[in-house]
């Protein structure tokens, strides 16, 4: 990860860590670099550039600030308004932009706000353009042979413009339609938008489907995105779910690119349930390349222990939905994913797609006509206590003989009936212990056995 870039693009308190000066440089650097990438091949057109944003009260700035920045390096922007991150990734992909950018946060609370940078395949970012990007925001900038010390500005008819580009999220919506197998006529379907980026898209597509559609949080105001609302506070569509006997209910977060899904008993279906529940679907339909599934190492024990009685294989690749789809496109895989609801179905797509994925989902329901909680039996999740602690110096206390030989104890005391996990955060001084076993009191245990040998060598700040 960079300096200003982590795995999911830059994020900080708007107007602190984000300023809208670092919006404008970022639409600067954009607007020039692909106009001269173009230029250099030959054309005289100006680069396209796709965007948008969600519901936080910053993203109009941070909008209208990428904007001034790309027209002012002669880039034309395209701009979808509020929509989902998943929506800009199919755009740029498929209307020939040379890259798209999604103003967001995630699930994030409203005074944070981020902005992700898509490529003209609908893939986050390549690395050696954040690299560029960061380079010129910190003044530094060489590229193309030559150190610049300012970018020149576009003159005259050179000028770029800003475009309105609704219909572009509205082929959007049309596309999750169309991937839409089954009537969902006669299913009383739960929607939890986060007061976000979903709220006037994903009734659209279960309406046009055929379902009777329930909303919650669909009433965005800039500050109450992700407030008490969506996939990271679950529990409201699980009451709403059960209140209003619902067949199902769908929480996404903050710019929908993620889901997580209540049964009909009010149960939460994790990314771990919705990954054993399509690739046990996609291997019995012979879509599954490779008879193989992407995980991050932290997926649930009880998903591999499922698998393995599916014969179904996996990888496991570092936290993010980054190297989750680098795995895929380097393996052809179809199915990959997190625990948090970050699930890519890459035949459809090119970045994880919380509407999508319900769609999907829907889909197994009705092919199989069975209950969502039905289609969850054969998935025993494991329980799962992660706690961290701040130190000194993270590869100190990751690579500290008696902390190893700590973990390693424990992994042997658990054998095939759980697993321990140590890592360090990607963004703070921080090591995450990690351990799921048949029951919390154990992995407690094992996790504060673990914590302790970091405290008492000296490691916890």
């Amino acid at each position: 990860m960079g300096k200003y870039f982590g795995t999911d693009g830059f994020r900080g308190e708007a107007n602190c860590t984000l300023t809208a000066d670092h919006a404008f440089k970022v639409g600067r650097f954009l607007g020039w670099y692909y106009g001269q990438l173009k230029h250099r091949a030959g054309s005289d057109e100006p680069a396209r550039i796709v965007i948008g944003k969600d519901t936080r009260r910053s993203s109009y700035m941070f909008e209208y600030s990428l904007v001034g920045g790309l027209v002012a390096s002669g880039a034309d922007a395209y701009l979808l308004h509020v929509t989902t991150t998943p929506s800009v990734a199919y755009v740029a992909r498929t209307d020939n932009f040379d890259c798209g950018i999604m103003i967001s946060a995630s699930h994030n609370p409203y005074y944070d706000n981020g902005i992700k940078l898509i490529n003209g395949s609908g893939e986050k970012m390549d690395e050696s353009v954040i690299r560029l990007v960061e380079a010129y925001l910190d003044g530094d900038l060489f590229a193309f042979d030559r150190h610049w010390d300012e970018l020149p500005l576009a003159k005259r008819d050179q000028i770029g413009r800003s475009v309105d580009y609704v219909a572009g999220r509205n082929r959007y919506v049309g596309y999750l339609i169309s991937l839409g197998m089954y009537s969902f006529k006669g299913k009383r379907i739960g929607l939890d938008c986060a007061n976000g980026s979903s709220w006037n898209i994903a009734k659209s597509v279960f309406d046009a489907l055929g379902a009777k559609t329930f909303v919650i949080n669909a009433e965005p105001d800039g500050y109450n995105i992700n407030k008490n609302a969506g996939s990271t506070h679950i529990e409201v569509l699980q009451k709403f779910v059960v209140d209003n006997q619902l067949d199902v209910g769908f929480a996404y977060d903050g710019d929908a690119d993620r889901c997580l899904c209540v049964d009909e008993l009010g149960n939460v279906v994790t990314g771990d349930h919705i990954l054993y529940i399509c690739g046990k679907y996609m291997k019995e339909k012979g879509l599954l390349p490779g008879n193989t599934v992407v995980t991050t190492v932290m997926s649930n024990f009880g998903l591999y222990k499922a698998f393995d009685e599916l014969g179904i294989e996996y990888a496991k690749t570092k936290v993010g939905d980054k190297y989750v789809y680098e795995h895929m496109m380097l393996n052809n895989n179809r199915l990959g994913g997190e625990q948090s609801g970050h699930i890519i179905f890459s035949k459809h797509a090119s970045t994880g797609d919380g509407i999508l994925t319900s769609l999907m989902v829907m889909e197994v329901m009705m092919d199989k006509k069975k209950t969502l909680s039905e289609l969850c039996q054969g998935f025993t999740f494991y329980p799962q206590v992660l706690k961290n602690i701040r130190v000194a110096n993270k590869a100190n206390a990751q690579e500290d003989e008696d902390v190893q030989a700590a973990v390693a104890e424990v992994a042997a005391a658990l054998g095939d009936s759980g697993r321990i996990l140590v890592r360090e955060s990607g963004t703070e001084p921080v090591i995450r212990v990690m351990v799921e076993a048949e029951d919390h009191d154990t992995c407690e245990k094992y996790v504060d056995q673990v914590l302790e040998v970091i405290r008492r060598k000296g490691h916890a700040v």
